[in-house]
């Protein structure tokens, strides 16, 4: 059994299901509310947390029938993981994306189609891999290794069925956290107009 694979039994994960999308999205939402990267998308500080309230919540919806968000009972931390061969964002709801980027932010899209096309740019083709797109711990659980945890237990799973995984640090603070589980840098690039530099990382299969 793959390293971690102890905190796959002892800590308390389950997968989420549609009815726990709103609290998901409420702590991604706060997670990524002083984030580097996506700040640098929504400006305003003042309309930053509904946005990506909405943003978050779209993406669950696409992904939670895969089988790959993962939550501690109270969605104290959330992971939103790609499986293997799947598109970030499918149908009927990558068609969604675009409308709700251009209502959340005025029409000026410029910064989020320059996110979106960095991380689509940077993401290896091969081989087939567990993508992590998001990623967050609630602001008042933050410190207990929780957030860890629930990571730990996800790449137990991914150990288990012998599979690599990747992932975009859009926070530098958070680089040496995910190579103490096991990722390695893959490659970087820097936001225009005094954006941060994201940093990619990769998990060979155990």
């Amino acid at each position: 059994m793959a390293a971690g694979s102890a905190m796959m039994v002892s800590m308390d994960v389950r997968r989420a299901v549609s009815v726990d999308i709103p609290s998901a999205a409420a702590t991604l939402a706060g997670a990524f509310h002083e984030d580097p990267a996506w700040s640098w998308v929504f400006v305003d500080p003042e309309a930053r947390s509904a946005q990506m309230l909405a943003l978050w919540t779209l993406f669950l919806e696409g992904s939670i029938g895969a089988g790959g968000v993962w939550m501690t009972p109270e969605a104290e931390a959330v992971t939103l993981w790609i499986p293997p061969g799947r598109p970030e964002l499918a149908e009927p709801h990558a068609e969604r994306m675009w409308p709700l980027f251009d209502e959340l932010l005025a029409g000026d899209v410029s910064r989020a189609t320059v996110v979106m096309e960095q991380f689509s740019s940077a993401r290896p083709d091969a081989p087939d891999h567990w993508y992590l797109s998001l990623f967050g711990t609630r602001a008042d659980c933050r410190g207990q290794g929780i957030g860890m945890g629930l990571l730990r237990h996800n790449l137990a799973v991914i150990d288990e069925a012998g599979e690599p995984a990747y992932l975009e640090s859009t926070n530098a603070t958070n680089l040496e956290r995910y190579r103490s589980v096991g990722f390695v840098d893959h490659g970087e690039f820097t936001l225009p107009d005094g954006g941060p530099v994201v940093t990619t990382m990769w998990r060979d299969a155990r």
